[in-house]
């Protein structure tokens, strides 16, 4: 008689374990995939927006798919922050990272967005770089593949990256670029680059089966320096075609004293000036965009080959802009268009238009609660910015708020359609009139004119300030490369003599 009572058990248990599995794969069905593509340190010089002198045709086509959106614009200007802003939906001012030396975990106290997307019933996966490196935290992902190692040219840890690759990547290169300011061709194939594995390993997952919907995330390093990539993309940058960025040599007379200890025109500018060789770093620069483009190429190529491709949700970002001597300027650690204006573009089924574009002024404290919203899961309270869905459908929709970039503690800039303000901590000002004045070289917050503009501008400024945790000096990063600046170009002008 015992039979009987472990026969409906085990009837019980395998309908229990169809019903798991019915309504796991109906979530599978209903639930959009999405590949999540993150590049490092890739300003607005893309083909796509109109600069005409890089060859970015992977990223062209894939912008061809859905929304760009041609004024995207980071939460922060370093890599550390600005990740930490969009990975965890909190601004710099809230969570008070705003460097690459503060380590983000102890700070964040609130699910991620691969964190809610694991809890959500999504299987969470990546490789590369989603967040600062020195900084991972395997529990909320499924699975993820870090940088196998580092290639032979990284400047954020180069003695990791010399040990590992020693002798991989040769080059006729008789030097390494300008002080802090790296670049050069190796000879490698793609193959050798760290970034062509983390292709492979997002192609493997697109492709693998999967029981629950998928987010995977592609985090490709390059451009970031050192811009050592292979020959064969220098090779397409011949040194006599290469234009310089358009600059004012006395853009920074009326660039208030905070503003000009971040531009730091004595550091890496100077040094680069001495050399002779700025052409030959925005040579390196644009051969590390067009390598990225290749490995975008490839992952375009791969993702339209995998089963699931037609209910996946694309998304592209880079963490933010860079400076090649504008303002007497390099790197990010600014306010300025162009350490704050990166690609942004969203391809999603149903919802996007090919070939679209969206002027709107917008930040990326907008990724968490689109992706959520367009995943249909819920926005979690904590996030700060609004959902851009609306501008999906009509890339046209009223849209009132600007962008807001944050660099170090209570260092602001407020980016609408028309004007840039800046507001340092010491309360220096810079308002920039972008209709007029694209290339910010005129600036006019001293003009009483605009009082009321400003006032109005100032309300979009953070409420809450969380001061520099102790230890993570938000300046330190940028001073280190300043003082290595300043000795290459002391070095520079002696060989000049």
């Amino acid at each position: 008689m015992k039979i009987i009572p472990k026969l409906f058990a085990a009837l019980a248990l395998f309908l229990g374990a169809i019903h798991t599995g019915s309504v796991a794969a109906q979530q599978r069905q209903s639930k959009p995939d999405i590949l999540y593509i993150a590049i490092d340190d890739l300003r607005d010089w893309v083909h796509y927006l109109g600069y005409q002198q890089v060859k970015t045709p992977n990223l062209d086509r894939l912008a061809q798919r859905g929304v760009t959106f041609t004024h995207a614009y980071c939460a922060s200007p370093v890599c550390n922050p600005s990740r930490t802003a969009l990975m965890s939906g909190q601004r710099s001012s809230t969570t008070g990272v705003y460097s690459n030396g503060i380590d983000w975990r102890p700070l964040v106290k609130v699910p991620t967005l691969n964190e809610h997307f694991r809890t959500s019933g999504y299987y969470v996966c990546g490789a590369g770089k989603i967040y600062h490196g020195n900084y991972p935290r395997d529990v909320d992902w499924d699975d993820y593949q870090h940088e196998r190692t580092t290639d032979p040219d990284d400047v954020e840890n180069p003695a990791k990256g010399k040990a590992k690759n020693k002798g991989k990547a040769a080059s006729e290169a008789t030097n390494d670029g300008v002080g802090g300011i790296k670049f050069k061709p190796i000879d490698a194939r793609d193959e050798d680059m760290v970034d062509y594995h983390t292709v492979s390993y997002t192609l493997k997952q697109l492709n693998r089966s999967h029981d629950k919907p998928l987010f995977v995330a592609c985090g490709l390093h390059k451009p970031h320096m050192a811009w050592d990539v292979p020959k064969k993309y220098y090779d397409m940058y011949p040194l006599d075609k290469i234009q310089l960025p358009k600059v004012l040599e006395t853009d920074l007379d009326d660039v208030p004293p905070a503003g000009v200890r971040m531009a730091k025109p004595e550091g890496d500018h100077a040094a680069i000036l001495a050399s002779g060789r700025w052409k030959e770093a925005v040579q390196g620069y644009l051969a590390a965009i067009t390598f990225c483009d290749a490995m975008i190429g490839r992952l375009i190529d791969g993702f339209d080959k995998s089963p699931n491709k037609d209910n996946t949700i694309v998304m592209l970002w880079s963490d933010h802009g860079w400076h090649l001597g504008e303002k007497q300027h390099w790197r990010k650690f600014a306010l300025w268009e162009e350490a704050t204006r990166a690609p942004f573009l969203i391809t999603a089924p149903g919802v996007t238009k090919p070939g679209t574009m969206c002027d709107r002024t917008i930040d990326y404290m907008s990724i968490y609660p689109t992706l959520c919203e367009l995943a249909g899961i819920p926005i979690p309270k904590h996030v700060e910015g609004p959902s851009i869905k609306p501008l999906l459908a009509d890339p046209k929709a009223a849209w009132d708020r600007p962008a807001l970039t944050t660099h170090g503690y209570q260092n602001h800039a407020v980016r609408t359609e028309a004007y840039r303000y800046i507001r340092y901590a010491n309360g220096d000002e810079e308002l920039y009139d972008e209709k007029a004045d694209p290339l910010e070289w005129k600036n006019l917050a001293a003009d009483s004119n605009y009082a009321s503009l400003k006032k109005d501008l100032a309300q979009w400024f953070p409420k809450v300030n969380v001061a520099t945790p102790s230890g993570g000096d938000e300046a330190a990063p940028a001073d280190a490369a300043t003082k290595k600046a300043k000795r290459a170009a002391k070095a520079a002008k002696l060989q000049a003599k």
